[in-house]
């Protein structure tokens, strides 16, 4: 195929049209291209427009989905979000600016406004929509009734059918309707049906309780409360044989037959994401690729073999035709105005406005034209307003500000600009700092120099101004100096316009605006607007004295051009019929033309729709004098069906089908082609039936006209005269296209633009183009083009098709595709009544090497969430089915809350702006990047046959030279040589006797209040007389017995320290709970219930006022159970011990420590005396303790190393302890610091939330403490006592924040441990820094280690752990195979030494696999040697640091809990680092925590805002982790602050969460399952 006729037919057309020639739709100016053939024969009725658009090619795509399966999960809403507005948006009402074709005022057939439908006197039923599956689900997949997910109340029945939705007005709380009986039996058997298959595979997991929690937290989150009944409100109950992980279904609180009513709401509609995930897609993925950079775009960017290649021939220049000036024509637009405003017919009219009643309320003749511009143009040279505020030179740029029905005031204005050697640049006016494109538009204003801006008295009163009268300063712009252009005084009679300037200068200055929103200003000179006037006086046959009717905006592209221009230049008269009277008489420029038997009429398709629509105007119309009807947006393929079906309705009008003439054009290129009415030649009119695939891949074919996927264009006209064209390549070096190939329509001649105002190199980009053969030579000839940005090709005889543009081109998958050819697809989708017809905004982003289609559009108000949803699955069938791509994100917003031209159109950039960065407030979205993502990373594969044992792998490792991870701090014997510390009794209990006896006045314990004073101290003798009390108490009160359990509940103070030494003092062995906090019992009082059952307690001990609450009338939130014998410790018998029991082994239990895990499991290890006594001999020698040093200590004493170092240290050690309870902080955030600084601290240990509090309530309060006097410069190690990864963004902050009080960065460091081992790492005296280094995040997912650079992509900075406390041995082992991992590895933390736990004493709901935790032995290397498992992953690094024993100095790495981590598609991620990158994504997110259920990864998210601002986060959550981590979010779920549950130590509980949001008892505000 070698020539234009074989690939592509063209139709000719000279008179009437052959009724299956075309395929018409009478529908908005945005039209769908897809075909429908419809007989004209007869004459229009104009109907519905909803009606209208239903053409066959999306009736047939949606039609093949008709027999599939939807069981799509509609979100979960509350009902709040859905009546919520945003406090920043104002209604409009219907006079307002938009572009909303259905919401033009007619008869019947267009029905009520839009904004205005239903009775405005009737009051709103606030709609609450049904979270229904579209209406064609089979029966048996359920109603899906919306659970207490939907609900915006804890009192809101747990399952209501909302009723619907009238008309939004001011909102009343929603109603409730309980199904009536044999409904909700129904729907039991059918929610029974669907959810016998997902309960098989469904474990029912609890909550156990945190003992690690805190009284009420600040910072906006409720009391931190125990998880155990966070979800439910029963105790623990019957524990359920049935579960394979031993959980309770009664912490749920499920009724009995749960599994039998489908109340597990969540799960439903997970299982039916999982379900419509599954169904064999129509286009089948391509293969997984490697997690690389390179193979990521390439598989973004695929080479389809099978893709059509272009075939024809290399182009040549289509030339126009040799532009003939008419002879009497003015010799410059100066003067055209000088010329007929001084002649005989100076009264001649050159300008008419049609006000808003229809009436013809001003005009301008061409006499009063040049009176005018000569008085501005004299004004503005010499006194510039008659005020003296100074001059502006010939040359200078000024902006023209004047509303869109003041075209008079414009007129004048722009041609007294022309006469005084001014360069006017127009804009739009501003009329609040909000506007879209603003700012954009200060710039230009800035660039090019603009310091004085004209404008009308009128329109300067509604300019914003301030309380000063002055105008506001708009962001972004330039200090101007505003011009009131009316009742200037006249120049004097001697006054003389300046000389012409130069052809090459610039006449005047039109902005362009680019995708992204950046605007530039195009100059055109004085030459090019002349010959740019005479050429489209010679195209369009413009004479003297002719009527035009214009409805475009007069300031920009073909507005200004044929209204301004070229009608000055011709001396011909202008009706101008502003947008807001097109607005209320659509068909008002169709009855000037009849009025004024106008010949040209100036409109966009838009125009032509809505004098369609105006059917009662029809009968007075006569458009025989019409000549020339310029379709100024004649390029977009929507206009075709408007231009056709208008000249079928009006043919009988007197309309000649030749006067519609289509124009193509850009602001660089100006008219780029135009079809010439009345010019003869076989080729003058013409269109094509083209495969929308073959234009996919940038190549002409012709397509079947009954095809699904074919595209019917018409000509914009030909080559004008005195210009030549050409094609060429979109990418890369502008190579010329070959015939039947799409590329960049370039246009050569003399009426193009010159330059970006400023901008050199995008100028020569644009408009000095060379267009070069295909062996890179340049084509024949010196001529330079200009870029249109519109693509296109060249049909026969010199026809051209445009079928996009540059701005609007997405390339997806390799394939390109137009905006406007997807918003045509999106407008044939029935029903149209649920969304505003031109109100629609398509555009791509790039997420993970690819374009993403995003579609937004304004829903109606009486749209329910049932509709909203079911039309957007129809959409996405039929974008899928007839361009083969997918929408990544389908999103609804309220009513006019798009962003708005100043004509009403959709402001594009804006809207994506806003998109990207949150704050678009969509009403509805759906995100389907599972269908649309099809480039992710290879899956990580497990090798079955051949598989790698860890010996291989050990011996590999060797040969490659890596050392095996392993490391172990100094050894313990040779360590502690005091000779009195040798002579120390064994055990603790012995030791606290001994300093009694030795050191009986050294205060060891100095308790604080909230406001810095000393509540409580005690010496060594007074502790040990205090501890003797007690123990006489449980001989007495609670004839306790050796080896007894005692729970210990106190508040955090030295009244729980000496009770435990009471309990060690005869031989009971103390177990240390959290007390239940006041304000939340419910939960906390079973958490206590829980750990004192599980421990199998036989005593409490506590202080009264404890025991009130735990007796309280409160107490009916328990189970009802009595309480084990308690005892007040308030009131102690004066009495001592007659002796201290010894233990007889150091294997002997010396006290129970439990605590809950952040994956939920509750477990009580077991610490022997000889591992308590190792653990304070570690510290102490790590962290140089002795009598002489002071600790402060801000954390809980209740488990792990909180607990070692409150009651165990200072006394092994002999150092006073200061004590600051963490709740007296959260009242007080300056009274840890100021402590540590009053006391000359040295060594302080504080967890993660006490460090968050300090960090963020003292933020500002740095100079205050200065001040006071507080210096922290004393600090030597300010260790986080911790169970996680170090924090190192919030260590870096606390150090950064407070290094003005002198706190050293080298002091701040963190510790490791955990539940076999409570420190495993802690920072010592003399040790090293701590080491940083930055890993490759692709390299973790695989379970590997690779050191990157300091900001490399992908790059993770880790903090090491702090130093291995001596005697303490790790290695580093692979979970799964038992072998020892090398330094490049990922693996688990074994941990060897004596103070390790001696064991669970129980795992609440442990399902066996702990049973390993300490007794793991190595596969490889040293096969004898007994670990402890920690349970987390890390790696071992040696650095160069040296320690004190002269090795160098092994940092321990740690990268998470095992147990928590997310394993999808074979790869391992933690939830950290996407939570992280969540926390990024938008400004509200105050809290997230991640983890999957059924291979789907959940998001959950806290929004510290408002709820209408929920929906803003679901895309760039989704987004934000495709990019970062190449993984999917399958369920995001935004919450209320406070809901994700967090510990004392500020880590985060995800299982919890997750049982409760599987539980449906988060109340989510919003729930998206993400297709």
């Amino acid at each position: 195929m070698t020539t234009m006729t074989a690939w592509m037919k063209i139709r000719r057309s000279r008179g009437k049209r052959n009724s299956t020639m075309t395929f018409q739709m009478v529908t908005s100016r945005r039209k769908d291209t897809r075909k429908r053939k419809r007989d004209f024969s007869s004459p229009m009725s104009p109907r519905d427009p909803s009606q209208e658009v239903r053409q066959e090619a999306v009736k047939e795509a949606l039609a093949q989905y008709q027999s599939r399966p939807k069981n799509l999960p509609l979100p979960s809403k509350r009902s709040s979000v859905m009546t919520a507005r945003s406090p920043d948006r104002h209604h409009r009402d219907s006079d307002s600016e938009d572009s909303d074709e259905d919401s033009v005022t007619a008869e019947g057939s267009l029905g009520s406004s839009g904004g205005h439908s239903g009775s405005q006197g009737t009051p709103e039923v606030t709609r609450t929509p049904l979270l229904l599956p579209p209406p064609q689900v089979p029966s048996h997949s359920g109603m899906g009734t919306p659970g207490s997910s939907s609900g915006s109340s804890h009192h809101t029945p747990p399952h209501p059918m909302q009723q619907k939705q009238q008309q939004p007005l001011p909102p009343i709380p929603p109603h409730s309707n309980r199904l009536s009986n044999g409904e909700d039996d129904e729907r039991t058997r059918r929610e029974l049906s669907e959810m016998t298959d997902l309960m098989r595979n469904i474990t029912s997991f609890p909550q156990p309780p945190d003992v690690t929690n805190n009284t009420g937290g600040g910072n906006n989150r409720p009391p931190r409360d125990d998880r155990i009944t966070r979800y439910s409100g029963l105790a623990p109950g019957r524990q359920s044989s049935s579960d394979s992980d031993g959980w309770r279904d009664a912490l749920y609180n499920f009724p009995e037959n749960w599994r039998g009513t489908g109340r597990w709401k969540v799960s439903n509609k997970i299982q039916q994401l999982l379900n419509t995930l599954k169904r064999p897609k129509r286009r089948p993925l391509p293969e997984f690729y490697l997690d690389d950079e390179e193979d990521l775009e390439i598989a973004a960017n695929p080479k389809d073999p099978n893709a059509p290649k272009p075939e024809g021939m290399v182009m040549t220049p289509a030339r126009g035709e040799q532009l003939v000036i008419p002879a009497g024509l003015p010799r410059s637009v100066e003067d055209a105005v000088y010329r007929y405003g001084s002649s005989s017919g100076y009264k001649a009219p050159v300008a008419t406005i049609l006000d808003a009643n229809g009436k013809l309320s001003v005009s301008l003749t061409y006499g009063k034209l040049l009176s005018r511009s000569q008085k501005m143009a004299y004004n503005l040279l010499t006194r510039l307003g008659g005020r003296g505020e100074g001059n502006v030179m010939p040359g200078d740029r000024v902006a023209l500000v004047y509303p869109n029905n003041d075209p008079v005031s414009f007129m004048c204005a722009f041609y007294a600009c022309l006469q005084a050697g001014l360069v006017p640049v127009p804009i739009e006016v501003p009329l609040s700092r909000r506007d879209a494109g603003s700012q954009q538009i200060g710039f230009l204003l800035g660039s090019c120099g603009v310091s004085v801006a004209l404008t009308s008295e009128a329109c300067f009163k509604g300019i914003p101004k301030t309380s000063a009268g002055e105008v506001v300063s708009f962001k972004g712009w330039p200090k101007l100096t505003w011009f009131i252009t009316d009742h200037l005084p006249k120049p004097p009679k001697d006054w003389q316009i300046p000389p012409r300037h130069s052809d090459d200068s610039a006449a005047y200055i039109e902005y362009s605006t680019d995708k992204d929103g950046s605007v530039k200003g195009v100059v055109v000179t004085r030459s090019a607007m002349l010959a740019h006037c005479r050429t489209l006086t010679s195209a369009c046959n413009y004479t003297e004295g002719e009527v035009a009717v214009c409805v475009l905006d007069f300031k920009r592209e073909v507005g200004l051009w044929h209204s301004m221009l070229c009608s000055v230049f011709n001396g011909m008269h202008v009706i101008f019929i502003p947008y807001s009277v097109m607005k209320v008489n659509p068909a008002s420029w169709m009855q000037m033309i009849t009025r004024f038997k106008a010949s040209i009429a100036i409109v966009k398709s838009r125009d032509l729709h809505w004098g369609l629509l105006a059917t009662k105007d029809h009968k007075d119309v006569s458009l025989q004098s019409l000549r020339l009807l310029l379709v100024a947006d004649g390029a977009n393929p929507w206009s075709l069906s408007s231009c056709d079906q208008f000249l079928a309705v009006f043919q009988s009008k007197g309309l000649r089908p030749d006067a519609i003439c289509p124009c193509a054009s850009s602001p660089e290129a100006l008219t780029v082609s135009v079809r010439r009415p009345g010019h003869g030649g076989a080729n003058a009119v013409g269109r094509g039936v083209l495969s929308m695939q073959g234009l996919s891949f940038g190549v002409v074919r012709v397509d079947q006209e009954n095809s699904l996927t074919s595209l019917t264009l018409q000509d914009c006209g030909q080559v004008l005269p005195g210009a030549m064209i050409v094609v060429i390549k979109l990418e890369g070096v502008p190579f010329l296209c070959r015939t039947d190939e799409v590329g960049e329509i370039c246009v050569a001649g003399g009426a193009v633009g010159d330059q970006y105002w400023g901008l050199q190199g995008m100028t020569n980009n644009t408009f000095k183009v060379q267009p070069l053969l295909l062996d890179s030579t340049p084509m024949n000839g010196t001529s330079t083009y200009v870029r249109t940005g519109l693509l296109g090709f060249l049909g026969p005889g010199g026809l051209v098709f445009v079928c996009g543009s540059r701005d609007g081109l997405m390339t997806v998958t390799g394939r390109k595709h137009n905006t406007d050819d997807i918003i045509a697809t999106v407008l044939a989708v029935e029903p149209m009544k649920f969304i505003y017809r031109g109100r629609i905004a398509v555009f791509s982003h790039k997420v993970l090497r690819d374009e993403r289609i995003c579609v937004i559009a304004e829903q109606r108000p009486d749209c329910s969430e049932e509709e909203s949803f079911q039309w957007m699955s129809r959409v996405l069938q039929a974008v899928d089915s007839i361009h083969q791509v997918g929408i990544y994100c389908l999103a609804l917003v309220p009513p006019n809350h798009l962003p708005k031209t100043p004509l009403g159109g959709i402001h594009l950039s804006e809207t994506r702006k806003k998109f990207l960065e949150g704050s678009l407030h969509p009403a509805n979205v759906l995100m389907c990047p599972h269908t649309c993502v099809t480039n992710l990373p290879k899956p990580r594969e497990v090798h079955h046959g051949n598989y790698v044992g860890p010996a291989s792998v050990m011996v590999g490792n060797l040969v490659q030279g890596n050392r095996l991870a392993s490391a172990q701090g100094r050894d313990m014997g040779l360590m502690d040589d005091e000779d009195g510390m040798r002579r120390h009794p064994q055990f603790i209990a012995d030791i606290l006797k001994w300093r009694a006896s030795t050191t009986e006045n050294h205060e060891i314990l100095t308790l604080l209040n909230s406001k810095g004073q000393v509540a409580t101290s005690l010496t060594c003798a007074q502790l040990h007389k205090k501890a003797e009390r007690v123990g006489c108490l449980l001989l007495e009160k609670g004839h306790i017995n050796t080896g007894d359990h005692v729970a210990l509940i106190y508040p955090p103070g030295v009244d729980l320290i000496a009770a435990f030494y009471g309990c060690l003092y005869v031989g009971a062995v103390p177990v240390t709970i959290r007390p239940p906090h006041p304000q939340n019992l419910q939960s906390t009082v079973n958490t206590v219930r829980t750990v004192v059952d599980v421990s199998k307690s036989s005593i409490i001990l506590s202080t009264l006022t404890v025991i009130k609450l735990l007796k309280s009338k409160e107490e009916k939130f328990d189970s009802g159970k009595k309480w084990a014998p308690i005892l007040d410790t308030d009131d102690l018998p004066k009495k001592r011990l007659p002796s201290i029991y010894k233990a007889p082994t150091p294997e002997m239990i010396a006290y129970l420590d439990f605590s809950v895990s952040t994956t939920g499991m509750l477990a009580g290890i077991k610490m022997s005396h000889g591992a308590a006594t190792s653990l304070c001999l570690s510290m102490k020698v790590a962290c140089e303790l002795y009598p002489s040093r002071v600790v402060a200590l801000c954390l809980d004493p209740y488990c792990g190393l909180g607990l070692a170092l409150w009651v165990l240290s200072s006394v092994y050690s002999g150092h006073q302890s200061i004590l600051i309870p963490p709740g007296e902080v959260e009242l007080n955030p300056s009274l840890w610091l100021s402590a540590v600084s009053q006391y000359k601290v040295r060594d302080t240990f504080c967890s993660y939330g006490v460090m968050e509090l300090c960090t963020k309530g003292l933020g500002s309060s740095i100079t205050a403490l200065k001040q006071r006097g507080v210096n922290l410069s004393c600090v030597r190690t300010c260790v986080v006592v911790a169970e996680e990864r170090p924090r190192v963004q919030l260590t870096s902050s606390f150090s950064k924040l407070f290094s003005g009080l002198g706190l050293s960065p080298r002091a701040v460091s963190t510790s490791f441990g955990c539940r076999v081992n409570v420190a495993i790492c802690l920072q010592g005296a003399s040790s090293p820094d701590p080491t940083t280094v930055f890993v490759d995040l692709r390299s973790l997912r695989h379970d590997r280690v690779t050191l990157v650079e300091r900001g490399a992509p992908h790059s993770l900075c880790l903090m090491e752990s702090g130093k291995l406390l001596p005697g303490v041995k790790v290695v580093i082992a692979n979970p799964d195979t038992k072998g020892q991992c090398s330094d490049s590895h990922l693996g688990e933390i074994w941990v060897q030494c004596n103070h390790n736990a001696s064991g669970y004493f129980t795992v609440y709901g442990d399902d066996g696999t702990s049973n390993d935790h300490f007794n793991a032995q190595l596969v490889t290397g040293s096969t004898g040697e007994v670990y402890a498992r920690t349970g987390y992953l890390g790696f071992l690094r040696r650095t160069e640091s040296v320690q004190a024993d002269g090795e160098l100095h092994d940092a321990v790495f740690v990268v998470g809990a095992l147990d928590e981590t997310v394993i999808l598609r074979g790869m391992r991620y933690h939830p950290i680092d996407i939570e992280m990158t969540v926390m990024r994504c938008h400004k509200k997110i105050s809290e997230c925590a991640v983890f999957s259920w059924t291979n789907l990864l959940v998001v959950v998210v806290e929004l510290d805002g408002a709820e209408y601002e929920a929906l803003d986060l679901v895309p760039l959550i989704t987004s934000s982790v495709l990019e970062e981590h190449q993984v999917i979010v399958g369920v995001i779920v935004v919450v209320d602050p406070g809901v994700v549950p967090i510990n004392s130590r500020g880590e985060k509980q995800r299982m919890h969460l997750r049982d409760g949001f599987l539980a449906d008892q988060l109340d989510p505000i919003y729930v998206a399952y993400n297709m």
